[in-house]
């Protein structure tokens, strides 16, 4: 292809500060704004030089600066604080068609921008999430971020979010994503700026002894670390794990072939978080022996000196076979003298075979059968590769590869069980993905019967229309991974069919072998079981602007029209469920919760919990349905039986416009307070 003349003069002060960074890069820095334009991003110029710094290199003296702190700054960051507390008035609405046993799932999967999910969680689930995983865009270069301006203009200042689905429902900023080349001026800061408010609004949502672990690789880890210690703080960094992740190098790397990522693990609070540990190998256990034929079974030996100097554990020690032995040059044992001989005593010294060396301490294996501590280098061969997650991906949609890298389900799981996630916990991701942490919650569930809940968030990012995925139907990232819980769900659920005959079973009915098989039959019986009764649905909801009319206007752009919305300001496209969602969320309650639709008085009443909250939308409204409403779970005297009703409700919500009369609303409130004081009523 013939190359086109430039036709322009050559940028001066790009090719200066290409100079100075020759001599000194730490002193070229991102540009506060980097210009607007199609060559924006490739514009060398968004980089600018910190004089201070600059000056401070060109003298032999202390030059008078800016003060000096220890913190992680970028252009950028005040945006990324003011982000992360503007309040939003986006909702949730819930899509059944979607979801998978809508009813009695207590699974969630939300598509949306996670950062205005985040925010919609506040309330409902603030101090409730046990672990949080998630696999962030890793700002290779190649990838996307976020773009986190919600700035609009008059024409859209109506509208609470950007990103158009099928239905038509403009569901995040206009342009949510935004490619980040590595020649772009805020490389590193539009990352960070994406990254930061997430991280602040997703650590309120963890338990006092949550965990949250974080994916990553070499481009962002030193500054995904220096965030974190500020988000969590530094006292509650837990481990820098490394996961080898690649299966084989790739020798057309051109220096080193990268065969690991990063997962950063930090706690809410270091004082009540604690790390499980591992199920011990037959590997670790192998250097376990028994040399003496001791009655408390194998054991290993083990270092006696420590290199921490103390005179009081500098002594002489005489072996069996009379050999004067010393602590190493500058090391001491690690016991005292008496200690030292109430082990000999107990026989936990090991002097060798012949008695003459240099005594061990004896390590048996019974004292450490509650399990390994987790190492901070996790091999592909204990949690799998890419390589598996993706072959476990096509394994699930007949061989076809949707999704790039997607963690195998064995890394999840190894982190679900190090985190201590118990079986009634709730995990979230949200960076869902391929939705590989849905997939390991509602495997570990179907192993041990547990009752987790996982809550995906995940932005319906377009497929590429070249793709295998959009050929292929699926048109967005959010279908690819609703499809992969419910074919993963499926085949979790499915039974197995048995293991031998029934007549080899029975020829061998009174043989010790025969008891074996029977037992083995009866575990996978009692699992086949667990698994019918794991939970492996999910409820839909998708982000989307208020379910509220924008009805505030200036007096002189009244018309009929726009008076008329004062009398519903309820938009004309939602429904009640979608009204019980928006409810639930701004009352705190969690978005899984049993919901019953029922009639009282002829009235639609939607039940969340029992009586948590009773939602009714109809008109007509007036005093004699609230007696019916009330009546219907009243408390039970001494000789009636208690129901699932027995209980009052303990919050109640109407539509504002559905009372029968002007006075019924304040009719309705008072007698609530005379039949149920307890209830509190709302209106929408």
């Amino acid at each position: 292809m013939t190359e086109k003349l430039d036709m322009t003069t050559p940028d001066v002060v790009a090719q200066n500060i290409e100079r100075i960074a020759a001599l000194f890069p730490h002193c070229v820095v991102e540009a506060d704004h980097a210009p607007s334009g199609k060559d924006a991003a490739c514009d060398v110029s968004t980089k600018k030089i910190d004089f201070d710094l600059l000056r401070q290199e060109l003298s032999a003296v202390i030059v008078d600066g800016p003060k000096e702190r220890y913190r992680l700054e970028w252009p950028g960051k005040r945006e990324a604080i003011v982000t992360a507390n503007m309040p939003t008035t986006n909702t949730l609405r819930p899509v059944r068609d979607d979801s998978v046993n809508f009813d009695t799932t207590e699974n969630l999967y939300i598509e949306g921008d996670n950062l205005e999910v985040l925010k919609l969680l506040q309330e409902s689930y603030l101090g409730k999430v046990k672990m949080i995983y998630i696999d962030p865009p890793y700002n290779t270069g190649n990838d996307f971020v976020y773009n986190d301006k919600f700035a609009k203009d008059a024409e859209t200042s109506n509208l609470e979010s950007g990103l158009t689905d099928e239905a038509g429902n403009r569901l995040v900023s206009k342009n949510p994503l935004q490619p980040n080349p590595e020649s772009a001026g805020r490389y590193h800061s539009d990352w960070l700026t994406m990254m930061y408010p997430r991280l602040k609004l997703a650590r309120n949502l963890l338990t006092d002894d949550g965990v949250i672990f974080i994916s990553i690789d070499d481009n962002e880890v030193h500054n995904l670390r220096k965030m974190c210690d500020e988000v969590f703080g530094e006292v509650n960094f837990i481990s820098e794990l490394i996961w080898q992740r690649a299966f084989s190098p790739k020798n057309d790397a051109k220096f080193f072939s990268n065969s690991h990522d990063y997962i950063l693990a930090y706690a809410k609070s270091i004082d009540f978080c604690s790390i499980e540990r591992l199920d011990r190998t037959d590997e670790a256990n192998e250097k376990y022996k028994n040399q003496d034929n001791d009655i408390r079974g194998i054991w290993t030996s083990g270092d006696l000196s420590v290199k921490s100097y103390s005179e009081k554990y500098d002594y002489q020690i005489t072996t069996p076979s009379g050999r004067i032995v010393t602590p190493p040059h500058g090391a001491c044992w690690r016991v005292s003298k008496e200690k030292f001989s109430e082990l000999c005593a107990d026989n936990r010294i090991w002097f060798g075979v012949n008695g003459d060396n240099v005594p061990r301490l004896k390590r048996f294996l019974s004292d450490v059968q509650d399990g390994m501590v987790p190492t901070s280098i996790w091999f592909h061969k204990e949690v799998g590769h890419n390589q598996e997650g993706r072959q476990e991906v096509k394994a699930l949609f007949d061989d076809k590869g949707y999704f790039d890298g997607p963690k195998p389900v064995r890394l999840l799981s190894r982190i679900l069980q190090v985190a201590g996630v118990k079986k009634n916990d709730i995990v979230l991701d949200f960076f869902s993905g391929s939705a590989t942490t849905a997939h390991a919650v509602m495997q570990l569930n179907a192993e041990d019967g547990g009752k987790r809940k996982f809550i995906m968030v995940q932005l319906p990012e377009t497929t590429d229309e070249k793709s295998e995925a959009y050929k292929a139907g699926y048109k967005n990232i959010c279908e690819i991974g609703k499809e992969r819980i419910r074919r993963a769900g499926k085949q979790i659920a499915a039974p197995q069919p048995p293991k031998g005959g029934a007549e080899s079973a029975n020829a061998d009915l009174f043989s010790a072998e025969s008891n074996t098989k029977h037992e083995t039959q009866n575990t996978e019986h009692e699992t086949q079981n667990t698994k019918r009764t794991t939970d492996i649905g999910f409820r839909v909801y998708r982000l989307d602007s208020s379910n509220m009319q924008d009805v505030y206007y200036r007096p002189q752009d009244y018309r009929q029209e726009t008076i008329n919305l004062f009398a519903n300001h309820i938009k004309s496209d939602r429904t009640a469920d979608d009204l019980v969602a928006q409810v639930m969320l701004d009352w705190g309650l969690e978005l899984s919760l049993p919901i019953e639709k029922t009639k009282i008085a002829g009235k639609i009443v939607y039940k969340v919990d029992g009586n948590a909250l009773y939602c009714c939308f109809d008109e007509g409204i007036d005093e004699a349905f609230v007696r019916s409403l009330v009546d219907t779970g009243h408390t039970p005297s001494d000789n009636e039986t208690p129901h699932a009703t027995s209980l009052r409700p303990i919050r109640i919500v109407f539509h504002d416009h559905s009372f029968a009369t002007d006075t019924a609303k304040e009719n309705v409130r008072q007698l609530l307070k005379q039949l149920s004081a307890e209830t509190e009523m709302k209106v929408v």
